[in-house]
């Protein structure tokens, strides 16, 4: 049985027993006119909420958010404390994409607002779904130059951590858990 929770003109499905909202929006009425939308078929997407006054399909949505393990010129990884995240665990920078903005500004933008650092060369490291909040996550290796860190009240506090500290530092490797998986391509880059 799913519990259902209106949200102006979008549904927000969640499952039983779960504390956190989900991030995938179902939409049942149309967010230009209004009208309650139907099921209609959409090719191999099978049957999805269509407006027939606008003829227009509304596809279930879902945030998109980057990653970016941020590398010094002396092979550091900055590694971050959020306590709203976990009193344990460091975590890359991480926010999500604005509205009209692609994912490599945000993951520029993201690690001048968290850290005060500005990105020398971005490389893009993946998408990973991240199952938890369901959330799109666009991975990226942002390089620096070793500064101060100059933090954001988002963040507790962060650190220069070496390649051979750094897993010990990450949240446990776990389906969803991107951090292991960039990092493991940056490693493999190296070779």
């Amino acid at each position: 049985m799913k519990k259902i929770i209106e949200i102006g003109y979008k549904f927000l499905y969640l499952q039983d027993k779960i504390k956190t909202p989900k991030q995938i929006m179902h939409y049942k009425y149309c967010g230009i006119c209004g009208k309650e939308l139907v099921d209609h078929p959409a090719g191999d997407d099978g049957m999805v909420p269509y407006c027939e006054k606008c003829q227009m399909y509304w596809f279930d949505s879902f945030s998109s958010c980057v990653i970016i393990m941020v590398v010094n010129e002396y092979d550091e990884i900055a590694m971050l404390k959020q306590s709203y995240l976990s009193t344990e665990h460091e975590t890359f920078v991480s926010g999500y994409i604005k509205p009209g903005e692609n994912a490599e500004t945000a993951a520029i933008r993201e690690v001048n607002e968290e850290l005060g650092l500005s990105i020398e060369h971005l490389e893009y490291a993946g998408t990973y779904w991240f199952p938890s909040k369901e959330l799109l996550m666009l991975g990226y290796i942002g390089n620096v130059k070793k500064t101060v860190f100059h933090l954001s009240s988002e963040v507790d506090s962060a650190s220069w951590v070496s390649i051979e500290e750094a897993e010990s530092h990450m949240f446990p490797e776990r389906p969803g858990n991107t951090q292991h998986k960039i990092f493991r391509r940056w490693i493999n880059g190296k070779k």
